[in-house]
């Protein structure tokens, strides 16, 4: 199968390999020969379609055509343009059923228990600085921690710099030399503590009011994520998210939080080197403790998980989403919940799913949220319809529409129970949406704000990227990327673009691994490699 056509009312066709200009394809009985090169991921015309009309792709419209064009041809940002319907709600429209799920029913994963009932696919220390300020004493304790407690990553890079150097001296080929894998002779001290984690960040204080009090709810998420053992904070004392707001915050997230917290001020403290010395001796204490905490096991209906595409292509919306979609699906029946975000990554997706909302509140909610942000990005010079990256349409994806209706299906088919603000938390099972923006690393801080214990991370082109709390699996959808970038990308899907597994045996494969991540037994990539990403939303303007 070298061409799919994704849909019956499709007036495109999607290549699944490099075709040739006059390849001649019969399709439904009827002969379509190809005008142009047509390469793997992009599409061509199944009909000739005259200035202004839709096309229609998944079944629903992608575009419409910024010049007529002819059967064969191809499609591109010369002929097409982004372009959506109306939407609006209309009512419960789905006819969903939970998957059987009966092989995974008397399943678990190895997790951390928390005093509140939710369950950790990690156990993580977090420290935080409340302002920029503290980034640099931070950073002083990250130094000093990580080495000395086995958290330090090989130092495979200053070997080779060192290499060079030598190479250098004594006058050898610099070009004959590479980098040696290495492992470090550290390890761990505390052995049921996953990572020590430091979220530094550019906010605090400068920014609006409302940029402290939205970092204040982040940050607070994070502290009470079930994946976090405890936090030491670190603030100036006369910021704008001053310490007690944060504590507030907490607090006011959940009411019976009684995880180890280690404050200290600065500005009270006095001296930098009393502070730090402090903070180290006070965290030290607090890492014995929460050491004692292993892995027990745990119902899959504990699992959270979150759902992300980032550098997708034209293949995304064919292999590795729609199978992210359905290992959704089954946890969604095992009666778990699902985190799907993105919202300019969900133009043109938004009447499917209006349709999938079985609350007037919930679909009220959506459609204020998609306005307001729609609205911000105009006010900018920008919009949704900008959102393709040039990766993007490179690979195939031309319209933001096209893009989005691909990236949609990451979140499965099962009715959407809840619409969730930027950092507010899970409060029902199910498929949940959250509000955040298309950015990769924004996405998934926001993401894990609300709650994703696990990530599921989809790409067509490769992207280095992970999160410092929640362990973030990358999903391929295309054997070439998982075959030329091996050291980020987890798991593959290409299987479903040759044809030789369905979506189904994906999902579930995706699925099997996402427990042993979850209980610890295989460490993702972007794990291994310290992809520490943490990047808030800012939203307002520096003062």
């Amino acid at each position: 199968m070298n061409i799919i056509k994704l849909d019956a009312i499709d007036n495109i066709i999607v290549a699944l390999e490099d075709l040739n200009q006059q390849d001649t394809f019969n399709y439904n009985q009827e002969e379509i020969v190809l005008k142009d090169e047509i390469p793997a991921k992009h599409k061509f015309f199944t009909e000739d379609l005259n200035k202004g009309d839709n096309i229609l792709m998944y079944g629903v419209k992608v575009g419409q055509t910024s010049k007529n064009v002819y059967k064969g041809q191809r499609m591109s940002t010369e002929n097409s343009i982004h372009a959506t319907d109306k939407y609006q709600y209309n009512g419960f429209k789905s006819n969903w059923s939970p998957i059987d799920v009966s092989k995974f029913n008397n399943r678990v994963f190895y997790g951390y228990h928390r005093e509140d009932g939710r369950v950790g696919t990690a156990n993580y220390w977090l420290f935080i600085p409340t302002v920029f300020c503290e980034n640099r004493n931070i950073e002083v304790i990250k130094e000093a921690l990580l080495e000395n407690l086995g958290y330090a990553k090989p130092q495979i890079y200053q070997d080779y710099v060192k290499s060079l150097v030598q190479a250098y001296e004594s006058q050898t080929d610099i070009e004959t030399l590479n980098l040696s894998p290495t492992t470090s002779n550290n390890s761990r001290v505390f052995k049921q503590i996953d990572g020590i984690k430091f979220l530094t960040h550019q906010g605090g204080c400068g920014g609006t009011r409302q940029d402290a009090v939205s970092l204040g709810k982040l940050l607070a998420s994070y502290i009470d994520h079930p994946n976090v053992a405890g936090a030491s904070i670190l603030g100036l004392g006369c910021e704008n998210l001053q310490m007690d707001n944060l504590l507030t915050e907490i607090k006011r997230r959940n009411p019976n939080f009684s995880k180890p917290i280690i404050q200290l001020e600065q500005q009270k403290v006095g001296k930098e080197s009393d502070l730090i010395q402090n903070c180290l001796q006070e965290t030290f204490k607090a890492l014995v403790k929460v050491n004692k905490t292993e892995r027990k096991p745990a119902t899959l209906d504990k699992l959270v998980l979150g759902v992300k595409c980032g550098g997708s292509d034209g293949f995304s919306g064919i292999s590795a989403n729609p199978a992210v979609g359905y290992a959704a699906d089954l946890l969604v029946s095992l009666g778990s919940s699902v985190l799907l975000a993105e919202f300019p990554e969900l133009c043109g997706a938004e009447q499917q799913l209006l349709d999938r909302m079985k609350e007037q509140r919930h679909a009220d909610k959506f459609i204020a949220l998609m306005e307001k942000y729609s609205h911000s990005a105009e006010q900018a010079g920008s919009g949704f319809h900008m959102n393709p990256s040039p990766g993007n349409i490179r690979d195939g994806l031309i319209t933001d529409s096209m893009k989005s209706n691909g990236a949609a299906k990451k979140g499965g088919t099962s009715p959407i129970v809840d619409v969730l603000e930027y950092t507010e938390g899970i409060k029902h099972k199910g498929l949940n949406l959250v509000c955040t923006p298309g950015n990769d690393v924004e996405a998934t801080t926001g993401k894990v704000a609300s709650g994703a214990t696990i990530l599921l991370f989809t790409t067509g082109l490769g992207t280095p990227t992970g999160n410092p709390i929640c362990p973030t699996i990358k999903v391929a959808t295309n054997n070439q990327l998982a075959e030329r970038m091996p050291d980020i990308i987890d798991f593959n899907t290409g299987s479903i673009i040759d044809g030789s597994k369905s979506i189904e045996q994906v999902g579930e494969e995706i699925l099997e691994y996402c427990i042993k991540v979850a209980s610890g037994i295989i460490i993702p990539k972007a794990v291994q490699l310290q992809q520490d990403d943490f990047i808030p939303w800012k939203k307002g303007i520096s003062l």
